[in-house]
């Protein structure tokens, strides 16, 4: 019944703190007022810029800025433990996390939907927007390539999840097209675009579909290579034609996901589920160490800049009224640590149980071994991915699903999410391209520039990925070896997100700016840390590559956050758009 229990009281507590601290930073903190108007309605154009129904949008931004990132980070953090994971998932995304994306989306609405990098530029110091558009472009940059890779590594592992994954595309595009060309009621259109995905779920059984090698190519290579042709496609279309309805049934089946791991706990907690995993493991075999790597490698669950990125670059353009930010961005990434939760649960004691009618399957500790040997036991990234998705099978098969049909659901669950967060990526990566070349941001796609083009920028931004993805492992392997170093990114610009609010709300009087200038200061100093050990562990391993992204990502963390703290010291704080 632990299990149990420790998913009660996660919830509970999640529940609680929206109500408590989510609204005390919301009312009091950042004072929110439906009189401001937003960017969507100012800027509106239907391409980028479009308000957008709240529950709608908050499945837009909760599938962006959740993809695969509250799975894998968790799946692989286990590994030290039950116990770290869970404490840092639960209270990391209550004061740090939610605050973080709720404060990023707020500044953004306020400043004509201007990205993160732009905001730090108006309220630090125009010095660094140059750094601070850097730092954007090598998170996405390594997140393209990871999520290229994760996809094709799930692929590889479940192919009856490919067929599913790829006939949501119709069927997203066929929804976004009855609710926006024909007017269609949302309820209807939704029960029936959601039905016909679990139609395909169960038809993936019967069409699994394997990518052979290619040479010297695995298969995850080619799979690799058309993600991204797709990706390049998805990203420059219109959001309301598949980005924003795809994203909204993901949302669904997220929930209907996260249902049934629900219930899928109670009912096999009383079918022999325990947690065969270690509370706490300090020294796992060729891991890196708990501290500070915990806080990097668990970073979706608990705090992460990429949701900065995502919360000003694209949600802030589609959320129609400036009450909504609470809902869209506190409440996102409290269900957004409510994932992370089950995900430990599954990892932790799913995986240790066996599936209702299995006979003779390794069970326990043994079975959890399996897994969380060694950091890069049995293929890496693909051993921690199959944890969740086995162990939710494992839960699920207790509600009478059959463990095959589980696995083909949470393969497709883990995927989707992958590949939403992969078109969001892309589009992103393309903003950042297009300002960072001096593009505006309305009527960017019409510019004669190659480069500032939408279709150049997005282009560039995915052969770049491709090249990195390539260059360290189109398996497994590489993705993990990825993954410490887009954790440490991804946490300092979480940090450097959060130095930039804490400058906006001195900017406005009082001592508010406190409840994000201390988590800002925590994640600086976990980063900073995480960043040296990985440039020492790079240094020995002769990964020249991977150490000299690491070297500037520590020039620029260390400048960016210099120059907030002056701006923090200044006596009379007023943007520097003001003094211009």
């Amino acid at each position: 019944m632990d299990a149990v229990l420790i998913m009660v009281l996660a919830f509970a507590g999640y529940i609680i703190a929206y109500r408590l601290y989510g609204q005390f930073v919301g009312k009091k903190i950042f004072k929110l007022t439906m009189k401001n108007k937003t960017p969507a309605q100012e800027f509106e154009d239907g391409v980028d810029y479009v308000p957008t129904k709240k529950g709608i949008i908050f499945g837009h931004h909760f599938t962006s800025i959740a993809g695969t990132g509250p799975i894998v980070g968790p799946a692989i953090g286990v590994i030290w433990g039950w116990l770290p994971a869970l404490i840092w998932v639960v209270v990391g995304s209550i004061v740090m996390g939610a605050v973080h994306d709720f404060s990023a989306l707020v500044m953004s609405l306020r400043n004509q939907g201007k990205s993160i990098s732009e905001i730090a530029a108006q309220y630090i110091s125009k010095r660094i927007r140059f750094a601070f558009f850097l730092i954007v472009f090598i998170e996405l940059w390594l997140f393209l390539a990871i999520l290229g890779m994760i996809i094709a590594v799930i692929f590889s592992m479940y192919p009856e999840a490919v067929f599913p994954v790829w006939m949501e595309i119709p069927i997203a595009v066929l929804l976004g097209w009855a609710i926006y060309k024909r007017q269609v009621g949302v309820t209807g259109v939704t029960v029936l675009a959601v039905t016909a995905m679990y139609i395909t779920v169960v038809l993936g059984h019967f069409l699994p579909i394997n990518m052979p090698a290619i040479g010297a190519m695995p298969n995850t290579g080619s799979w690799t290579i058309i993600l991204f042709i797709y990706a390049f496609v998805a990203s420059t279309l219109p959001v309301t034609t598949l980005l924003q309805p795809r994203d909204y049934i993901n949302a669904w089946q997220l929930l209907i996901a996260m249902g049934l791991l629900v219930l899928g706990v109670f009912v096999s907690a009383f079918n022999g589920l325990e947690i065969a995993a270690p509370a706490i493991q300090v020294s796992p075999e060729g891991a890196p160490s708990m501290w500070p790597f915990l806080f990097i490698t668990i970073a979706c669950g608990a705090i992460s800049g990429f949701h900065a990125v995502v919360a000003s670059g694209t949600t802030a353009k589609q959320v129609a009224n400036e009450d909504d930010a609470m809902f869209v961005g506190y409440g996102s990434m409290l269900m957004e640590g409510a994932l992370a939760v089950l995900v430990i649960v599954a990892t932790a004691a799913g995986i240790g149980l066996a599936a209702r009618g299995e006979v003779g399957a390794l069970t326990g500790i043994a079975k959890w071994s399996e897994h969380y040997a060694s950091w890069g036991a049995a293929s890496g990234l693909a051993a921690k991915v199959g944890a969740f998705v086995e162990g939710s099978a494992n839960m699920i098969s207790y509600l009478g699903i059959p463990k095959f049909l589980g696995l083909i659901i949470m393969g497709v669950f883990v995927a989707s999410f992958a590949g939403t967060s992969l078109d969001t990526t892309t589009r992103l990566q393309r903003y950042v391209i297009q300002e960072l070349l001096g593009a505006n941001r309305v009527g960017a796609s019409e510019s004669k520039n190659f480069f500032t083009n939408k279709y150049g920028a997005t282009i560039l931004a995915l052969l770049t990925a491709g090249l990195l993805a390539f260059s360290t492992g189109v398996d497994g392997k590489g993705a993990l070896a990825l993954w410490p170093l887009f954790g440490a990114n991804n946490q300092t610009l979480a940090a450097l997100a959060l130095f930039t609010a804490s400058v906006y709300l001195k900017e406005h009087g009082g001592k508010s700016y406190l409840v994000t200038l201390l988590p800002a200061v925590f994640m600086l100093f976990m980063t900073l840390w995480a960043l040296i050990e990985n440039e020492a562990g790079y240094v020995a391993g002769g990964k020249v590559l991977l150490g000299m992204i690491n070297l500037v990502i520590i020039v620029i963390v260390v400048f960016v956050a210099v120059e907030s703290i002056r701006a923090l010291s200044r006596k009379e704080l007023k943007s520097v758009s003001a003094e211009a």
